[in-house]
């Protein structure tokens, strides 16, 4: 797996995956940016968002569960000092489909966070974090 960041201007970069797709990163213009992207911290909170995500709705297809909607909300606290890593990190998935078992949603949250979501994964060795999950009506 590779990726590259080339550097545009300023504090933007685009980067681009292995896979070939691009994405342009940016700062706030209090840190010399024109906010034209998403801050690099961004980029892993979305990582861990879009890989956990993945996972719980694979699990939940696999347990032959009618899922319709998966949304992950991340939040997440830093250090104060440099290298201002990631202290705490809360997930929220709001999981909706037709007669939804509660445990099965339950189970996917906990093999995704524990076993499956290697972003998850790599991210708790230097934050704690947690996950919730709520199961609402189909849209």
């Amino acid at each position: 797996m590779k990726a590259v960041a080339r550097w545009v201007q300023d504090v933007m970069f685009v980067g681009e995956s292995g896979s070939g797709h691009a994405i342009v990163m940016d700062g706030a213009p209090e840190a010399g940016g024109r906010n034209l992207g998403a801050r690099p911290m961004e980029m892993v909170l979305l990582g861990l968002a879009g890989c956990t995500g993945f996972d719980v709705v694979q699990i939940l297809r696999k347990a032959r569960q009618a899922v319709g909607g998966c949304v992950v909300e991340v939040s997440a606290e830093r250090a104060e000092k440099p290298p201002k890593v990631f202290t705490r990190i809360h997930v929220h998935y709001r999981v909706s489909g037709e007669d939804l078992a509660e445990h099965q949603v339950r189970r996917a949250v906990s093999l995704s966070a524990e076993k499956y979501c290697s972003v998850s994964v790599m991210l708790g060795r230097s934050a704690e974090i947690t996950h919730d999950f709520e199961i609402v009506p189909p849209p």
